[in-house]
């Protein structure tokens, strides 16, 4: 097969643009979270950019924004591509948005070369990946994995409703539950991200070959007490919710060694005080509780052990503890074939690179649901990710878009 080569100079212009849609100019970081106005925004520039190419586009009843090819066969199964454009707060340019960008340049490299394939390709953004009202909103309406309850209910930090938002765009909530894909539709997903992490650019390697993407849970966690006078209580006699949620940042250290693995990890994120005043004995704490490992197993065995701790610390302090479930991502193994391809691209390509786990949460994952999944990751620059300070060299990306561009040459079966 011939080797071929995306069009680098537009893609780059093509990151270049879409990070100036949400930029703070004040703090350098880009405000796009889901269902904000730039979110939204960055969705219309990219059906603008689709259109533009030559190709067609719509977008589903979860938001999801496609590309594909007018001339394709819609009866035959897609090699879909994808990543997502919504942002976390104060975030890089980089996250998710690179995946989309050189999805849409692998496609317009298709048309433009005329190229013949055996599967259609297709071009997906996703909604919500990043978790505003709850994360992988998009991937999750794909696998028809969401409900009318969870559509009605799901709100962010702040209590701002999902559907609220939807429906200041005009978007219907509930047509959301019409996104779901046929598994039968879709041949492969694969999808091109940064690292987020050091490990490849601390080895100098211009693409990761994930082998397999880390589950997840993440809980809302209350420990309720008494709001106290701070100079009259006397510590013996006081129920303080902040004392509960520092002695249990005291055990996750210990309870990853004995119940963790080698990918095991743990974040607490988010703490809010209440009532939040320097002369008030904390009364309740409520804080976020994320936890991370590749192996499932794993996982429950941590969330029993963080379920325990805390209720036999709720019950020393005489505090109430209370806790919601936010997400619940199973850990998945990437396709073995599709691997094989990554590295052969690689390899053609004069690509240094390794096969490694994915730390992040991915849409990728939910997709592995109902197809065969790979992901390509391009090194993070000091593994920064999720901050302005998110970088990837040009080169490295250039590497990596061109041994993901030809994987979906080969993943497609294209006459080249």
């Amino acid at each position: 097969m011939k080797r071929l080569t995306i069009n680098f100079e537009r893609l780059k212009n093509d990151i270049e643009v879409l990070s100036s849609i949400g930029r703070d100019r004040e703090n350098f970081g880009i405000n796009r979270m889901a269902f904000t106005d730039a979110d939204m925004e960055a969705r219309r520039w990219l059906q603008s950019q689709i259109r533009e190419a030559g190709l067609s586009t719509m977008m589903d009843g979860a938001a999801n924004v496609f590309a594909t090819l007018k001339t394709q066969c819609q009866d035959t199964p897609s090699i879909l591509l994808g990543s997502h454009t919504d942002t976390v707060p104060c975030a890089g340019h980089l996250d998710g948005s690179l995946g989309v960008l050189c999805a849409l340049e692998a496609l317009r490299r298709i048309k433009e070369e005329n190229i013949k394939t055996k599967y259609p390709v297709e071009v997906v953004s996703f909604s919500d990946e990043e978790g505003r009202f709850g994360g992988l909103f998009g991937s999750q309406a794909m696998c028809g994995e969401i409900t009318p309850e969870a559509i009605h209910n799901a709100t962010d930090l702040d209590g701002v409703r999902r559907a609220d938002e939807m429906k200041r765009h005009g978007l219907d909530p509930m047509a959301a539950l019409q996104a779901r894909r046929s598994p039968d539709s879709i041949h492969a997903y694969l999808e091109l991200h940064i690292e987020q992490g050091p490990v490849l650019d601390a080895k100098a390697l211009s693409v990761g070959v994930v082998s397999e993407i880390t589950g997840l849970f993440t809980w809302r966690v209350r420990l309720k007490g008494n709001a106290d006078h701070a100079g009259t209580t006397p510590m013996t006699m006081r129920c303080d919710a902040f004392h509960g949620l520092a002695e249990f940042t005291g055990e996750i250290h210990r309870i990853l060694e004995e119940h963790g693995g080698e990918h095991s990890v743990t974040t607490i994120g988010k703490v809010s005080l209440s009532p939040g005043t320097t002369n008030t004995v904390s009364g309740e704490v409520e804080f976020s509780l994320d936890v991370r490992d590749t192996n499932q197993g794993i996982l429950d065995e941590l969330s029993d052990a963080y379920r325990r701790t805390l209720s036999a610390i709720a019950r020393r302090r005489q505090l109430m503890f209370e806790f919601d479930i936010n997400s619940e991502v199973p850990p998945v193994n990437c396709d073995k074939t599709i691997i094989e391809l990554l590295a052969q691209s690689a390899e053609e390509g004069n690509a240094p690179y390794m096969v490694m786990p994915s730390g992040a949460a991915h849409d990728a994952q939910i997709m592995a649901h109902i197809t065969n999944v790979g992901m390509i990751f391009v090194p993070s620059k000091g593994g920064k990710s999720h901050s302005p300070s998110e970088w990837t060299h040009w080169e490295d990306i250039e590497t990596g878009a061109n041994v993901f561009f030809n994987t979906v040459l080969k993943l497609a079966e294209a006459n080249t």
